[in-house]
């Protein structure tokens, strides 16, 4: 099984990638196989035929499990990880690809966001959603108990789909 993480933060580094690099060793019980810093792939975003961004869209393609995250930005996905979403084809581009949603906020406010605009644009890319998308508080996701009844709930639905 190959595990990848997407993380569309405008910070190379951010917490958002540890987030989603810690939701996926609670899924799996051990470490991703790969992190796609998506900033970090820098102008190739902006077109194609990128060889960068090729191989990273490659690598998620190749991949079972892919962790998408983002932080929130205007109550929504940010425009770096919209950019690197374009880069897969609409129906069947995340085709056999199982996908979870991320985001994380300062509040509860936008607590529908991963579920309600992330999620129906992986479904669309062909992702097998499976899940509700989970929120997480930017102050305390590290926290165990900040997804602990998320992961009680899906954890085996997402496994025995991999």
């Amino acid at each position: 099984m190959t595990v990848t993480v997407v993380a569309g933060n405008p910070k190379p580094a951010s917490r958002t990638l540890a987030a989603a690099r810690l939701l996926a060793e609670q899924i799996t019980g051990a470490p991703v196989d790969d992190a796609i810093d998506v900033i970090t792939l820098g102008p190739g975003l902006l077109g194609w035929g990128d060889e960068a961004v090729a191989a990273a869209v490659k690598t998620v393609q190749s991949s079972d499990l892919v962790i998408f995250a983002s932080p929130t930005f205007k109550a929504t996905y940010t425009g770096v990880l919209k950019l690197f979403l374009d880069q897969f084809a609409t129906g069947d581009g995340l085709k056999g690809v199982v996908a979870v949603p991320l985001m994380l906020g300062a509040g509860p406010a936008h607590a529908l966001a991963p579920e309600l605009l992330l999620k129906p644009v992986l479904v669309e890319l062909g992702a097998t959603v499976p899940v509700q998308g989970l929120y997480l508080n930017e102050k305390s996701w590290e926290d165990p108990e900040s997804s602990r009844e998320w992961l009680d709930r899906w954890t085996l639905v997402i496994q025995s789909l991999l």
